[in-house]
């Protein structure tokens, strides 16, 4: 038994960067990062357990257990969640090959080395999230979230202080889209929340089918539900599984980040942006990443 476990970092890779992006909103209750480690809750082979993420050296990164001692089985279960969360088993050369003479990336990996897609390994909060951050700006988008996790998750606690876990779709499915008002969603994403979680209790949802999928499938099954539409699909697809041709074709942010760099007077239209994509083929998800983080800089 035991609470601690070592893990080898890949080439490409910055604890610092992706620490960064967690630090994006005070309003995150998720997750706790002061830029050198990261206490999270997650729920875990039937366990709900707090862990610490943080460098050992420059070559590994350490997770704790905080809350208890764990089983070698156990151990292995956190560290592969943990290299899912900060996609460590992606190998990056060959888009960093790519980037490197390209207009757009180029500066950015280099600016950026090493940065990589923080995950959301679970396909039921990326997609609830998604739906929370629709047509708001990003502060708003975590108070909301955090109004849900609050009334609707379950805590950890350690020393008094609550560690919080998304809520199950089992509890959400049960609400009238009514009872999520009072949070401050607006009617639609009420009822959108709750029939997403319905569509995961009654099986139409099904995280271990999505993942076997190909792509274009994957999409297809996600947008047979009501409120997840291609943006929505895009995203949890890049965020959950790293399908690596996912990217939110419409999203705003991707659109001010190639104005901003190609200094264009307008906004690009979405077939300019295809355009553009046409050369990061097989990496639209990590050109998409490194293009949000340019606009952190401008």
């Amino acid at each position: 038994m035991s609470n601690r476990i070592h893990l080898d970092v890949p080439p490409l890779f910055s604890f610092r960067l992706c620490c960064e992006f967690l630090q994006r909103s005070p309003r995150e209750l998720l997750h706790q990062c002061d830029g050198t480690k990261v206490t999270k809750a997650l729920h875990l082979a039937d366990r709900d357990l707090l862990i610490q993420v943080e460098e050992d050296g420059k070559s590994r990164i350490a997770v704790t257990v905080l809350n208890e001692e764990v089983a070698p089985s156990a151990a292995q279960g956190i560290g592969n969640y943990v290299k899912e969360w900060f996609d460590m088993e992606t190998d990056l050369k060959p888009f960093y090959k790519m980037a490197k003479t390209d207009p757009l990336l180029s500066e950015l990996v280099r600016k950026y080395k090493g940065y990589r897609i923080v995950e959301q390994p679970d396909l039921y909060e990326s997609l609830v999230w998604a739906v929370l951050g629709q047509q708001i700006n990003l502060g708003f988008a975590y108070t909301l979230k955090g109004r849900f996790v609050e009334k609707y998750g379950r805590s950890v606690l350690l020393k008094g202080k609550p560690h919080y876990i998304f809520p199950r779709p089992s509890e959400i499915s049960m609400l009238n889209p009514e009872e999520l008002l009072p949070l401050q969603f607006s009617r639609q994403k009420a009822k959108y929340t709750v029939e997403i979680s319905q569509a995961f209790e009654d099986g139409r949802i099904a995280q271990s089918h999505i993942q076997r999928l190909p792509f274009v499938e994957a999409k297809e099954a996600l947008m047979k539900i009501k409120g997840i539409g291609n943006w929505t699909a895009n995203y949890a697809l890049m965020k959950t599984f790293r399908y690596p041709d996912a990217f939110p074709l419409e999203d705003a942010g991707l659109h001010n980040a190639i104005r901003n760099l190609k200094k264009m007077k307008a906004k690009p239209t979405v077939e300019q942006v295809k355009r553009i994509f046409k050369r990061y083929r097989g990496w639209e998800a990590y050109a998409t990443l490194y293009l949000w983080k340019s606009l952190a800089s401008s």
